[in-house]
Formats: structure tokens, sequence, C-alpha cells
């Protein structure tokens, strides 16, 4: 397992590497902007495997698996703009206050990262300046243009959670989860418990604060937006079908509630 810390460069990303970010309708016509801070798992050469074994970097400790074909297909239901972040979270993790500790892990679960142990503050700047800061800068210079045009913003962050999360089972198939929003996040733990069927988590498996999380507080309470967070269960979304259903099932949940909110003169 070959790693490169890149620290010899003062630059991350080259010849062979592809953009951080990655779009779907850009111009979409939905007051509702997904974000998808944990959508791909690709690692920039750089910095090989970050002395990990592919096992590794297929689990949820790379990227929230199934999120990228719900987001894609959530999208295009709603034309909704998606603005996703395709590097690993393992190289800097894009919904985490830079700086924190979970921001570039030495340790995610139980599974040490050779790669990003001892870092210099240039190398974790150069991760910041290369992938969270274009990614961010996206998001936030989609809004401000749908500010300028008099477009709505409804801001939904979405993710997927495991299973069992150290040994212990998770019961939810969804959650949503916010911090200060009591609009958005009201009317999905309404709509998603009229589902038959569902467990659904209020601010379960997690919670958003200003700590732990970056585009909620940043994009969306910061800026006075409509917004929530979703985990989707992983086990639920790992194939195509499950991946259909449920951007089915919240594309249909949406379009509710942004009738609602245009009734209410919200969105």
């Amino acid at each position: 397992m070959a790693f490169d810390t890149a620290e010899a460069t003062d630059q991350l990303l080259g010849e062979g590497d592809i953009p951080p970010v990655h779009e779907v309708n850009t111009a979409g016509a939905s007051p509702f902007l997904l974000t998808a801070d944990h959508y791909g798992r690709v690692l920039p050469r750089a910095l090989g495997d970050l002395g990990l074994a592919e096992g590794e970097l297929v689990r949820h400790i790379a990227w929230d698996v199934g999120i990228a074909g719900v987001a894609e297909r959530l999208a295009r239901m709603l034309d909704a703009h998606l603005i996703a972040q395709r590097y690993s979270r393992l190289v800097i993790d894009c919904n985490r206050p830079p700086g924190a500790a979970s921001s570039i892990p030495v340790t995610s679960e139980a599974t040490a990262i050779p790669g990003n142990e001892n870092l210099s503050a240039a190398a974790k700047e150069m991760r910041r300046r290369e992938i969270f800061d274009p990614y961010h800068g996206r998001i936030g210079a989609a809004i401000d243009a749908r500010e300028q045009a008099g477009k709505p913003t409804v801001l939904v962050a979405l993710h997927s959670f495991t299973p069992v999360y150290h040994g212990d089972p998770r019961p939810w198939h969804i959650g949503t989860l916010y911090h200060r929003d009591t609009v958005l996040p009201r009317l999905m733990l309404q709509h998603l418990r009229g589902e038959s069927g569902l467990v659904v988590g209020d601010n379960q498996p997690y919670a958003v604060s200003d700590v732990t999380d970056y585009t909620i507080p940043v994009h969306g309470e910061a800026r006075g937006l409509i917004n929530t967070g979703l985990e989707i269960r992983q086990d639920l979304i790992t194939d195509e079908t499950g991946q259909q259903q449920w951007a089915e099932r919240l594309a249909r949940i949406l379009r509710e509630i942004a009738a609602t909110l245009h009734k209410d003169g919200m969105a």
C-alpha cells in the first residue's frame, strides 16, 4: 500500500485528477438546492491510496455509500440543482469545519489512515485550498446567483449512514438533521412518518451543530435559508433499485412540501 503526502510540491491536484465539484441541472427550476458532501471516493493521484487497502476505500469511512445514485436521480426528478463533492472524505471532509480533528482524520472509526498522519500545516492547507474551498465556493456562488435572480432557495444536504455503528444496530430508515431550522425538518418528519413502514429519526442518527458540521450552518443557517439534512441508511440504497425507490419517495415528498412553502410565501 503506497501513499505520498504530496509534501514535495505546492499543488495537490494535477494531470489526471478530476475537478472536485460535480454538478447536475445548474439551471434547474426547483427551489431545492441539493448538496452531497460525501458523494465520491476519489483520491488525488499524489496521495496514492493513503496507505489503505481497497476494501477500506469502498466503506463508509471513505464516502456516503449509495448517496450519489439517489442524489443524481432526485436532482433530475425535481429539476433541482445538485452540487456534489467528488473526492473522498478521507482526503478532507467537506462537512467538517477546517481545523477540526475530523476534518482530515488520522483515524476513522477503528481504521488508521497512514496517509493523514503527521501532515504539515502546508499539506493540510493544500487539501483545503484545492478541494474544500472550490466545493463550498461553488455552493456559495450558486446561492448568490439564485438570490440575485430572485429565485428562492431551500437547502437539502444529502447523506447516508451505516446500519451498524460500533456494534450497535441503527433502526432508522431515514433521519432528518437540523439545528436552528424548525420549518423544513418539521415538514419532512410529518411527511416521512406518514409513509408506511418507515422508522424515521428526528435528529438521528446525527444532529447538526456548528462544531460538527459545515454545509448547513454556513450555507443554510448563516444565510437564513430554509434547510435540512437527510440521512438514508446505506443498506437501503446500495443498489440501483433502492436508489430509484428512495429518489422517487423523496421527490414526491419534496414536491408536496414545495407546494406548502409556496402557499405560505416561503419558497
